[in-house]
């Protein structure tokens, strides 16, 4: 049954890409903005269907840090419309002549860019996944198949059907933006196997949802990140700004991908910093934890283990780290980090140069919180996930990075000799 619906659904998408591509910017922009000004409208009866998830959600027991990313209210719906009038007024990059150049024989070359096609979306939790990556999609041109996870289906299924019926309204060919509308784990896999329809697929979730999909997808993936960011706080740091900084990017959203997990702090600094950080910690409800040295200064805190400095924890929880200065942070970050959101606070330039070039990751910040990463924030209007690999596209994805080139030739009459 799965592969059926999926085949169908996936059929219908990418024959509505072939018509997206040909749609004009006005038309993808109208179609935003009645989107947007739809969800606002419908605002409860897709709160209404979140609540049966939410309510869901609770009797399973789910933390609080995950169920964050469920819970939609008013001004939670607010935003993902106005993230849909924020696309809208992006540069179209579907058609855009990249560059060209002319050979030696007077041949004229050049690129186009253009849709990828047809995107799917396996997601978890958020339901605002689905606003987002449909305004996204429908910007550069492709069809988008989105496929929630079990805990958000009633909410999902509610935005999509208000986002469907507004952009098909608006001249949106049907087929370009569909909600799968089962939880089966079957029709997740038949959607990873879907070669010749599905173009690109990218998963957004906790590691081993990542890690199924690209280890069983058939079709190209884009892999985003799973989020073990870092926080390193160097000797010359702002102390008083260093802990209003770990209090935002461990707290404001604690179930988020560019939450801060770790802190690493200059031994020269460690037992006048780490009191001080660790106080104000707890007075928000995080657990700490901590290596050797952090346990000298604060006897009380959960001893680190080794697995601690891979974690993605997800939670009110975090882990300090003493070390003897840049270098060390550095190869701390390298190999326990996710490649994702990396800081260092320090008042030094050339300590901050270094950091931003030494640190493998697709965002790297200076006296900054890592809950920055995020397309909205980096104003590409929303993001359809945070690429933590190095091929294609690496950091918030929108519009730009859901297109492709493709070579243009003119000639007059020309002939390979």
């Amino acid at each position: 049954m799965s592969r059926n619906l999926i085949l169908e659904i996936c059929k219908r998408a990418k024959a509505a890409s072939y018509e997206l591509a040909k749609l004009s910017t006005e038309t993808k922009n109208q179609a935003l903005f009645n989107m947007a000004e739809a969800l606002e409208k419908n605002t409860s009866e897709i709160l209404e269907a979140n609540q049966k998830d939410v309510e869901a959600s609770k009797k399973k027991g789910v933390k609080e840090a995950l169920l964050d990313r469920l819970i939609l209210n008013e001004e939670r719906v607010s935003k993902m419309a106005q993230c849909l009038r924020e696309v809208a007024a992006l540069p179209d990059p579907v058609g855009e002549i990249v560059k060209t150049w002319t050979r030696p024989n007077g041949l004229i070359i050049g690129q186009l860019r253009v849709p990828l096609g047809v995107v799917a979306v396996i997601y978890e939790s958020r339901p605002d996944v689905t606003s987002d990556a449909s305004g996204i999609c429908l910007k550069s041109g492709n069809a988008v198949i989105l496929r929630g996870g079990s805990d958000a289906i009633n909410s999902n299924l509610a935005i999509g059907r208000v986002l469907n019926k507004a952009a098909v309204e608006s001249g949106i060919p049907e087929g370009a933006i569909q909600v799968v509308p089962t939880t089966e784990r079957s029709a997740a896999v038949e959607l990873m196997k879907m070669r010749g329809y599905v173009d690109v697929l990218i998963p957004r979730g906790g590691a081993g949802l990542i890690k199924a999909v690209v280890e069983n997808a058939k079709v190209p993936v884009i892999e985003t990140g799973t989020g073990n960011c870092h926080i390193y706080v160097e000797e010359d740091a702002d102390l008083t700004r260093a802990i209003d900084i770990i209090i935002n990017a461990k707290c404001q959203r604690p179930g988020t991908c560019n939450a801060a997990e770790k802190v690493l702090v200059h031994r020269g600094i460690a037992s006048e910093f780490i009191p001080k950080a660790i106080d104000a910690l707890r007075s928000h409800g995080v657990e700490v934890r901590g290596c050797e040295e952090t346990l000298k200064i604060v006897p009380d805190v959960v001893p680190a283990t080794e697995e601690d400095w891979y974690t993605e924890y997800l939670d009110l929880i975090i882990a300090f780290k003493v070390v003897s200065g840049l270098e060390e942070a550095i190869d701390h970050i390298n190999k326990y980090g996710t490649k994702h959101s990396d800081s260092i606070l320090t008042a030094d330039f050339n300590k901050a140069l270094r950091f931003i070039r030494d640190v493998d990751s697709a965002a790297v910040y200076w006296n900054a919180s890592t809950r920055f990463t995020d397309g909205n924030q980096y104003g590409l209007g929303a993001e359809i996930g945070i690429s933590t690999q190095k091929m294609h596209a690496r950091g918030p994805m929108s519009v730009q990075h859901l297109t492709t080139t493709k070579y243009f030739v003119l000639g007059r009459g020309h002939i390979r000799e």
